[in-house]
């Protein structure tokens, strides 16, 4: 009789896993509405920046990390709608980004936000494969034209066309977007975590801010957040995976932001929608603290 009572009791606790925090760490705000009008709100300082178009945040990390996925993810987000504008793979291995692209992003009104996403090619362990870390540093400085196809072995030299001598401020970087995934972290070498700081230090540097997006954490990382991503700051298990985050690349906890992206969704989910627009909301306050403080 008792070990029926276990059995039975054993499978409960795998259908139903137990919290693993009484109360979330952070408590954002699970309506969509209210997020988007205080992302709106937050997005007026850039009406005391009238030379920059809009701010550029610059996607970066290892292949298959999710930087094209959030792109689709944050402009299906702004259009209330699925939207696949970005080239996305999910399993050849290597990065599906050859060139330098930039996107914007517009509303279901088609008002374009004052601000752009700009997508690089992934970075690989080996030095034939992937983007050259010196070319992420070289986007940072804004040097890099749009389309620039990006040669793994050999980075931009000032003597190529596709270099741009003068930056402006609408072609620099404002704020530095390091992509990896939660069911990798533990995973990434000593290379690729080495070639990630190299490019977080010289964004801070040049007073970019840093900062991690944490994907892929309903992929079976935690039994909570598969089940149901609103837990996600009652688990435990996510919440070592953003400290590793914090301890091998850099940023503290609160530059670190779990999100999950429209990977296979036919349809909108506003769980989603909450943590992408939680991120771009962290996003958008570090790139005003930045302006502030370089007196544009």
């Amino acid at each position: 009789m008792e070990e029926k009572m276990d059995w039975g009791q054993s499978k409960q606790s795998k259908a139903d896993p137990p919290k693993d925090f009484e109360q979330p760490w952070i408590n954002p705000d699970w309506n969509t509405s209210n997020l988007k009008s205080e992302l709106s709100e937050l997005l007026t300082f850039m009406e005391n920046h009238q030379d920059i178009k809009q701010f550029r945040i610059l996607l970066h990390g290892p292949v298959g990390a999710g930087k094209s996925c959030f792109v689709n993810s944050v402009m299906s987000v702004f259009k209330g709608r699925i939207v696949v504008r970005a080239a996305e793979e999910t399993c050849a291995g290597k990065s599906c980004t050859k060139t330098y692209k930039t996107y914007k992003i517009t509303d279901t009104d088609s008002v374009t936000l004052p601000f752009v996403l700009s997508d690089v090619m992934g970075l690989e362990d080996t030095k034939e494969d992937g983007i050259h870390p010196d070319d992420v540093i070289n986007v940072l400085h804004g040097r890099v034209k749009e389309g620039y196809k990006f040669n793994p072995v050999s980075p931009l030299t000032d003597d190529d066309p596709n270099y741009i001598h003068e930056p402006s401020l609408n072609d620099k970087v404002h704020c530095l977007v390091s992509v990896v995934s939660a069911m990798t972290i533990s995973l990434m070498t000593n290379e690729m975590i080495q070639k990630m700081k190299a490019v977080r230090q010289s964004a801070l540097g040049l007073g970019i801010p840093h900062v991690v997006l944490m994907t892929k954490i309903d992929a079976d990382v935690c039994p909570l957040v598969t089940k149901d991503l609103a837990e996600v700051y009652k688990s435990r298990k996510i919440k070592e995976k953003m400290q590793e985050c914090s301890n091998r690349i850099g940023p503290p906890l609160k530059c670190i932001f779990p999100v999950s992206n429209y990977c296979e969704e036919t349809e909108m989910d506003d769980k989603k929608d909450v943590l992408i627009l939680s991120a771009l909301k962290g996003i958008a306050g570090v790139v005003k603290d930045y302006f502030e403080g370089i007196n544009i």
